[in-house]
Order: structure tokens, then C-alpha cells, then sequence
């Protein structure tokens, strides 16, 4: 029998799968026949003999030299494609990956890259890695890759190639800034951890954030119970879940997150299909001592199938409140399913409900692929962003406003009274837009990157200070270090005016003057401190944390009321 492992499968697999080449960003996914005529089933039998009829044909009478191997991907993928947009096949590099992610960790060197305008950068080392131990940092660019000419690679292609089995020696070229010759770092491949949670810590007195961005992996729950004991032993009594971005996974993973919050029996999701499925399964929380603090939950565009258990789960029993964007949509199950030669599939299963009853699946009955994937909406004057703002090379904030999309399930009434509807994804309780990033606020933040590339050197002229001796993990950066005072702003506006790739003017950076100050921050405590530490920076300025923190007062008299068994006006 294949090994098989139930999974919610997210919109990375389907991205990933993209990148690989097994599906075109232009295949359709329409169900309809032509002329409204309906078209009688062949009987298998018919089937399979048209089928192997095809393959005999191409073998004797096809003029060049045939791939089987890639044929038969194709064919399978095609197949596939015909049920619905989840289901997938994974020839053995796309496959292991996947095992990879599921695992939490993989092998590899240790660093995060990041695309800028000439090449791939390390954006930082992750630390007690070889790269971190071998000493690669921030601003390092990317050359070769065991040989390679790697100038022109984007970062997709550069990961693949730094990735690679355990034990295994990868030598990478780099171009440091302040040294004119380049530099090469040999460096033995380890298993690198892929934590779920990107980052815990306190991001006022009292209120803990948790960012659970990295998808549902067999170590979830346990780093979310570790990330709860550490906070609560700051001091916290109420709580920020960031799910943004979090393409989903493991469902028992799901399940678990939802119990460190639901009172134990509560409902966090049901799972109807064929099979196992046939009749209803109901999954119940199973939290002997749920947190009891004040909750809002974080989510966006690229909030996705797991994730969106967790979220619903939480909004339908009033445990707290939804902030930021509808989610993506997808209330489809999967299963892995391992085929010989190490290749596998996700096939679908089974649809998932919220407790109330909710059907979270986006219909993909028409359109195509692309549209499916980005969201895109018939009313939106241009496509909206990738579903995975990580994958953003600029920043995980850097999003646009995205256009309400119009649900199609029946209304459903919630735990106090409430009223939502399914068919669209999780619609927020409270609608925030994120970071808007226009084309000159890119030019921008690509201006500090390069700037700042200098400046951690110690190569910027009377900012000599602001040079990087050695990174400092687990610091959480305070007001005074590196700070952005007017002086380093007009530092950098007199680089930008030496600076012709830039394209920005001075009145640019006038208008932009909080902006230039905030990516310079972001991008020297990077440098400084990890890329966690960065992101807090970030994060310090995100409109739609701002507006989860004000919800917390809101959050905690809901989850009262509801406790307390009255409805809510």
C-alpha cells in the first residue's frame, strides 16, 4: 500500500510546483462542455485502451527521441488537473522537499537570501549554522555556486543549488563589500531547522506576539506551547497570533494549535468526503488547560488551509477576534501519497468546515490556474499580490490592498450571535489594509538594502559607527541602537543622488521621509542583529498589528460574553 499522511496541503506546495515547471501559470481549470450538450462517460475499459492505443502510437511512430519519464509526468499531472488545483505530482526533487518542509527542517548551509536588483544577497546567517560559523553575513553576494555562475540566477535557483545532502561540502563565491577580491567559504551541508514559528516576543508590556508564518509542521504545536511558556514567563496576558502568510500543512497539527486555545470538546473542524470520509469525522479540541488570555488573530491573503482552521475555529466560538484581510480560501483535504522511485501526489480527499459549519473553499470551476492562485477578481483593475508574502523579495509586508471578494456559502450564526458567511475564506472581523508598497517605495527599499550594504561595512564616510563587527543573536533591538537620526538620513540622500540606478529623486525621499527611515532601520538591525530582529522593526509600523493590538480590549469582552452564555448586540 503507499505510504500515505494526511495534510492540508498549502499554496506553497502548489506554488512550488509552479516554479518546478509541472503546471503553466496559463493551464485552465474549467469543468463545463461547450454548447451546453452533456457528454456520456466512457467506460474504463474504453479509456485505458485509448490510452495505451496513444502510448503504443508515440513509441513506433514518433520522429525524435521520446523522455518516458517526463511523459509520464506530464500525463499524471495532467490527470490531475482535470479534479481541482490542489491535487498534484511530485517527481523526486519536488517530493523530497516536501518531506523536507514537513519535517521542519532540511540540509543546507544556513542562510536566508533575498533578490535585489544585480543578483542574490544574504540577507543573514541563521544562527549556530556552518554559514554562521564560517562567518557569511549580511550584504555577502552571491557569485558561483560550486563553480557556477550564479550572477544571473534568481534566488529560487541559487536555494536549489546551495541545498543538497547532508554532510555534503557546497563551496559558494561571494562579493563583500570592502574587500575587493571575491571571497570563498567551503562549507559542509547540516540539517537546518524550518521552525513553524518565525518569531515570540513581547511586543508591548503585557502582550505577546506570535508569528506561526512558516506553515503547519510535525513541531507546531510543540513550538507554540514553548513560545507560550517563554511569554508568559514576561509577563504576558494577552496575546497577538500572526497567521499571516502561512500556507498550511499538517490537519493534526491544525487540530493541536486550535486545542492550546479552545476549552477541551469544543468543535475546531469536521472533514466530509469519500472513503474514511463518507461519514462526517469531527475533530474536538483536546485542551486539558487552554490559554485563557485575550486572543486576536493575524490574517491575509496568504493566510491558507490550515491556517484557516485555526482562524475559524477561533472566530466561530468567539474565542477571539480576526484581523487583517480575507483569507485565500482553500477547505480542500489532501493526502501524500508516495509512488515508486520516491515520486509522489496530493490528491484530494475530503472539504473541511469550520465548527459552525462553514465550507472555506473558494470555487475553481472556472478561470484559470493563475487566477486561482494570486485571487484574482474579475472587478480588479490589476492582478493583487502573490498568496505567499513571503516569497516577496523586498520585505513579508509589502502587500497591496486587495479588492472584498464576493462569498457564496449561506449564512452561518456563530457563538454569540454572529453572523458570517462561507464559500470565500475567513472574512476578518475587522478589515485592515497592510503596508502599502508602490514602485517608488520599492526603489526605496532597494536603496536602503545597497546603502546599508556599505554602512554595516564601516565604508560609509563620518557614520564609521554604524559597522557590523559581528552579529548579535536574540537581541531585541531598543530605540538606541543604530538609530536613524537626520543625519544618516541625508547621509543616504547624498548616496542616492550619486546613486544613477536608484531613480529616485530628492523630492521623492522628502515625501517618503518616514518610509527612507523605517528601511533604514530595518535593514542596519538585519545587518546587526538576524533578520528576526528586522522584522520586528517591521512590524513596529504594520498598520494591521497596530489595529490587532487595539482589538485586544474588544477581544477579551467577547470570549467573556461568550463564556458567560449571553448573546452579543
Amino acid at each position: 500500500m503507499a505510504k500515505k499522511l494526511i495534510i492540508i496541503a498549502g499554496v506553497v506546495i502548489l506554488l512550488a510546483a509552479v516554479v518546478g515547471g509541472t503546471i503553466g501559470s496559463s493551464r485552465g481549470l474549467r469543468r463545463s462542455v461547450s454548447g451546453g450538450g452533456s457528454v456520456p462517460e466512457k467506460p474504463a475499459e474504453d479509456i485505458e485502451k485509448d490510452y495505451n492505443e496513444a502510448v503504443s502510437t508515440i513509441a513506433f511512430s514518433y520522429a525524435g527521441e521520446i523522455d518516458y519519464e517526463k511523459a509520464t509526468q506530464a500525463a499524471v499531472q495532467g490527470m490531475l488537473s482535470t479534479l481541482d488545483p490542489h491535487s498534484m505530482y511530485f517527481p523526486y526533487n519536488e517530493f523530497r522537499k516536501l518531506k523536507e518542509d514537513q519535517d521542519s527542517r532540511f540540509y543546507g548551509i544556513g542562510v536566508t537570501i533575498v533578490q535585489h536588483r544585480d543578483g542574490v544577497y544574504i540577507q543573514s546567517a541563521v544562527e549556530n549554522t556552518p554559514a554562521a560559523r564560517l562567518g557569511l553575513r549580511y550584504g555577502d553576494r552571491i557569485l558561483e555556486v560550486d563553480g557556477k555562475d550564479a550572477r544571473d540566477w534568481p534566488s529560487e535557483q541559487v536555494s536549489k543549488h546551495v541545498r543538497g545532502g547532508r554532510g555534503e561540502p557546497v563551496t559558494i563565491k561571494v562579493a563583500r563589500a570592502g574587500s575587493e577580491a571575491a571571497l570563498y567559504f567551503t562549507i559542509v551541508r547540516e540539517s537546518v531547522p524550518l521552525p513553524s514559528i518565525r518569531d515570540a516576543y513581547m511586543v508591548r508590556p503585557g502582550t505577546g506576539y506570535i508569528g506561526l508564518t512558516r506553515g503547519f509542521q510535525h513541531t507546531s504545536d510543540e513550538e507554540l506551547r514553548e513560545a507560550l511558556t517563554k511569554l508568559k514567563g514576561q509577563g504576558m496576558r494577552q496575546l497577538v497570533l500572526d497567521l499571516r502568510g502561512n500556507p498550511g500543512g499538517l490537519l493534526d497539527q491544525a487540530i493541536d494549535v486550535s486545542s492550546e486555545f479552545l476549552p477541551r470538546g469544543q468543535v475546531v473542524v469536521s472533514v466530509r468526503g469519500r472513503s474514511e470520509y463518507s461519514e462526517p469525522i469531527v475533530y474536538k479540541s483536546s485542551g486539558a488547560d487552554p490559554e485563557d488570555v485575550p486572543i486576536v488573530v493575524l490574517i491575509n491573503r496568504g493566510t491558507a488551509s490550515a491556517s484557516e482552521i485555526v482562524a475559524g475555529a477561533v472566530q466561530d466560538h468567539g474565542r477571539g477576534l480576526v484581523v487583517g484581510e480575507t483569507s485565500f480560501g482553500k477547505g480542500l483535504v489532501q493526502r501524500v501519497f508516495q509512488l515508486p522511485f520516491n515520486t509522489g501526489l496530493t490528491l484530494t480527499t475530503a472539504r473541511y468546515y469550520t465548527p459552525y459549519g462553514r465550507s472555506l473553499q473558494r470555487d475553481y470551476s472556472s478561470g484559470s490556474f493563475y487566477d486561482y492562485i494570486v485571487r484574482h477578481d474579475p472587478d480588479e483593475a490589476s492582478p493583487p499580490p502573490s498568496p505567499t508574502p513571503a516569497l516577496n523579495p523586498i520585505s513579508p509586508l509589502a502587500q497591496t490592498s486587495p479588492t472584498p471578494l464576493s462569498l457564496s456559502g449561506p449564512a452561518v450564526t456563530t457563538a454569540a450571535g454572529r453572523v458570517f458567511y462561507g464559500g470565500g475564506g475567513i472574512t476578518p472581523d475587522i478589515e485592515v489594509k497592510p503596508l502599502t508598497f508602490t514602485p517608488q517605495r520599492n526603489r526605496i527599499a532597494e536603496a536602503a538594502f545597497q546603502f546599508t550594504r556599505q554602512l554595516a561595512a564601516g565604508l560609509v564616510p563620518a557614520l564609521e559607527t554604524y559597522k557590523v563587527e559581528k552579529v548579535q543573536y536574540g537581541k531585541n533591538p531598543k530605540s538606541g541602537d543604530y538609530p536613524i537620526t537626520d543625519r544618516v538620513v541625508e547621509v543616504f540622500r547624498s548616496w542616492v543622488r550619486a546613486d544613477a540606478e536608484s531613480q529616485l529623486t530628492q523630492a521623492q525621499l522628502d515625501e517618503e521621509r518616514d518610509f527612507v527611515k523605517l528601511r533604514l532601520r530595518e535593514e542596519i538591525i538585519t545587518a546587526a542583529f538576524s533578520n528576526d530582529a528586522g522584522l520586528r522593526v517591521l512590524l513596529d509600523a504594520d498598520p494591521q498589528l497596530l489595529r490587532a493590538l487595539e482589538a485586544l480590549p474588544d477581544a477579551k469582552r467577547l470570549a467573556e460574553t461568550v463564556r458567560g452564555g449571553t448573546s452579543q448586540s
